[in-house]
């Protein structure tokens, strides 16, 4: 048996996110299907984070094994030849049989983009989330610097949550203006009259939901709703005192690294 690590690139609009549903088409369940049909025997498909339905990838990684000696670029091809559209696998790659997409990865970052602006193209629509009253973007980044470090983030993480802990280390935190150079596969004029800002928060681990959030906390920040000191909500780790979750469709998990 090979074990192989795939990186893959995906617009999450028309799925119900990564891992496997009883209902609806997740990525996950595309990929082992695939590799089940080329492999005949049943493979297991491992994801590095489980984004949610809506949500994009510009780098997600998987791992699995398989018995086939199809070379890594075939399969590659083999891959793509019958994924839909949206999905991409874009490297294939022999590892060590101990590599595991998720257990193996020690950060991910993720990129949450906003559309600030009364005009949003329909294709930025898809990517971002459209908020037209204007946003204070320093009171934002100032908030953004309180976030790091290693905290408990019970505040910033869906209600109900059965992690054991929320402890986590978050080493990047910021919020930027990225009108002039947005991040594909957004373009230049996806606001006229606005802007395209992006949060970049980069972690050795997430919480469910939690980077949305931050964002929607952030958000309320800039909007003037909520002092840009974000220390006290940290401490009282009560997700009743954090900002809305903000929308799937403008969370991208943009890489991982191990």
């Amino acid at each position: 048996m090979r074990s192989l690590k795939l990186t893959l690139s995906y617009d999450g609009t028309a799925f119900v996110g990564w891992q496997r549903q009883a209902e609806g088409t997740s990525i996950q369940g595309l990929l082992e299907a695939i590799l089940t049909a080329i492999d005949g025997t049943p493979v297991a498909v491992a994801g590095a984070g489980r984004t949610d339905a809506g949500v994009h990838a510009l780098g997600q990684v998987a791992s699995c094994t398989l018995a086939s000696t199809l070379d890594t670029d075939t399969l590659r091809r083999a891959l793509n030849a019958q994924l839909p559209a949206e999905v991409r696998v874009l490297a294939v790659e022999e590892v060590a049989a101990t590599f595991h997409a998720r257990f193996s990865a020690i950060s991910k970052r993720y990129r949450y983009v906003i559309a600030n602006g009364t005009l949003v193209s329909p294709f930025a629509a898809r990517y971002a989330w459209h908020l037209t009253s204007p946003l204070d973007l320093p009171a934002m980044q100032q908030a953004a610097t309180h976030l790091v470090g290693t905290h408990d983030y019970s505040a910033f993480q869906c209600a109900g949550s059965d992690v054991a802990h929320a402890g986590r280390s978050i080493r990047l935190a910021e919020i930027a203006d990225v009108t002039s150079g947005p991040p594909a596969p957004l373009t230049a004029g996806a606001v006229p009259g606005g802007r395209l800002l992006a949060v970049e928060v980069a972690s050795d681990g997430f919480l469910r939901h939690m980077v949305r959030t931050l964002t929607g906390t952030l958000v309320e920040v800039g909007q003037g709703r909520r002092d840009p000191d974000l220390r006290p909500l940290l401490a009282s780790a009560n997700r009743a005192l954090a900002g809305p979750t903000a929308p799937a469709h403008g969370l991208w998990l943009v890489e991982v690294n191990y």
